[in-house]
Formats: C-alpha cells, sequence, structure tokens
C-alpha cells in the first residue's frame, strides 16, 4: 500500500501501458482518476475497479484541449479532494515522415503526446502545491533518444516530453513537486497488435522484434507501471528530472528490425 491516501490521474488509462499503471496504483491504494477519450472501454475499467473495493473515478478527456484538461482536475478535486499524482501517458502516433505527415497530423499528435501533458501538468501543480507536493511522471518513449523511419511527429513528440520532464523539475522543485519521465521500448499493448497488423508479414514482424530484445522478450505493461510506482512513491523522494530507459537493455544495440525499414 505504497500509495495509499494519494490521489492519482492517469490519462490514456483505458488499455495498455495506462491500463496498467492505474491497475498497479489502484493495488497500492491510491485513488485513481480515469482519462481517457475512450468512454466505454474507461467506464468498463472504473466499474471493474470499484468492484474490487478501488476509489475510482472516469473523466472523458481529449488532453489537447485546455477547456476538458481543466475539468478534468477539477473533477478530480471535487470527487477525491485534490491531485498527489499525475501521469501523462497519453498518446498517438501515425507511421510518416516529415515530408508525408500533413499539418494537421502533427498538430494532432504534438498536441495529444506533448501539449497534452503541458496541459495538464500546468493545472494539477496548482492542486499539488496546495497537499505540499505532488509527482508527475511523463511516459515519453525510447524514440526519444534513438528511433526509426517514418516516425516524425511522434519521435519529436517524445524528444519534446524528454526535454519538458528536465525543464519542470527544475521549476518545481522548491514546491516539492518531482517530474521524471519513463521511456518504454517495444511494450505488448493493442496499439502493439494493430501496429503489427499494419504490416506485411506480422508474424515475420513480431519474430524479428523479438530476437532484437537482449533479455528474449517484448516489455509487458507491468514492467513500465512498475516503473511509474516507484518514481512517485516516497522510495524516490530525491529522484526528479530524470528520464528512465525501460527497454530491456534494447536502446544500447546499433540495428532496428528490419521489417520497419
Amino acid at each position: 500500500m505504497r500509495l495509499k491516501t494519494k490521489i492519482a490521474i492517469v490519462t490514456g488509462a483505458s488499455q495498455g501501458i495506462g491500463e496498467g499503471i492505474t491497475r498497479t496504483f489502484a493495488r497500492e491504494g491510491a485513488s485513481v482518476v480515469v482519462a481517457d477519450v475512450n468512454t466505454e472501454l474507461g467506464t468498463n475499467l472504473v466499474n471493474e475497479l470499484k468492484e474490487n473495493g478501488v476509489a475510482a473515478y472516469f473523466v472523458e478527456a481529449d488532453v489537447s484541449k485546455e477547456d476538458q484538461v481543466k475539468q478534468l482536475i477539477n473533477k478530480t478535486v471535487d470527487v477525491f479532494g485534490g491531485v498527489d499524482i499525475l501521469i501523462n501517458n497519453a498518446a498517438m502516433t501515425v507511421r510518416k515522415s516529415v515530408e508525408d505527415t500533413t499539418f494537421e497530423e502533427w498538430q494532432q499528435i504534438l498536441g495529444v503526446n506533448l501539449t497534452g501533458a503541458f496541459l495538464c501538468s500546468k493545472y494539477a501543480i496548482a492542486e499539488m502545491k496546495k497537499r505540499g507536493g505532488g509527482a508527475i511522471v511523463n511516459i515519453a518513449s525510447w524514440h526519444a533518444e534513438k528511433t526509426i523511419t517514418r516516425l516524425a511527429a511522434y519521435a519529436a513528440s517524445k524528444g519534446g516530453l524528454t526535454a519538458l520532464t528536465r525543464q519542470m523539475s527544475l521549476d518545481l522543485g522548491p514546491h516539492n513537486i518531482r517530474v521524471n519521465a519513463v521511456c518504454p521500448s517495444t511494450v505488448d499493448t493493442p496499439l502493439l497488435e494493430k501496429t503489427f497488423a499494419s504490416l506485411d508479414d506480422p508474424e515475420e514482424a513480431f519474430n524479428q522484434t523479438l530476437k532484437f530484445q537482449p533479455f528474449g522478450r517484448i516489455g509487458t505493461v507491468d514492467d513500465i507501471a512498475n516503473a511509474c510506482l516507484f518514481m512517485v512513491s516516497d522510495e524516490a523522494t530525491y529522484v526528479s528530472g530524470q528520464t528512465l530507459m525501460v527497454d530491456g537493455a534494447a536502446i544500447n544495440k546499433i540495428a532496428r528490425p528490419l521489417m520497419f525499414d
């Protein structure tokens, strides 16, 4: 129960990494706010958590929209009384180069992945200050450091997110608010399944991806959730401005699966 009495917001929480983080935080005693654009999945998750005795609440929110982010923070305060933890996880992507990416796609991806983290942090910070501090974790990506072809907007957004993490840690340190980034690599999620399905040979793509992993397996949502749990817990009270790679050492290799070139 490392998060007992804590109030946590997780964006993009209805499935994948966000769902894993939400379940882990709930298991550790936190009251959790599930924020997502997918009302059905988000509501189902909250109902399940409530049935198991968890204090949970769903808010439909597009984090790229300032008015919806304000509503998310206000609802959290109304329901649970404040904000202690914010996980900026909501994200989207498209496999395109700069040349092929439309302006609308660029705006949408940067809007969710980077501006969304800015907005959620901006309006959560005031509530964290009222409670004497807090913790923010930005879910970035190994693509912030090393990337592959045709991932221009996504890589740019995640690189911006790690830079924002470092900057925020300086501004918020005096207020006892810690800001860190967690960078997953390949993680077994519905998004990964969708990515494989879009390729000419999904099975071969999976096999090549698996061979690329030094640990011989693809990451799980629990791998990412446990890293986030450490970052927001009292065990990390002097850790801020850091970017933690949760990638099974894959970023240290100098090649990428051929199916993605």
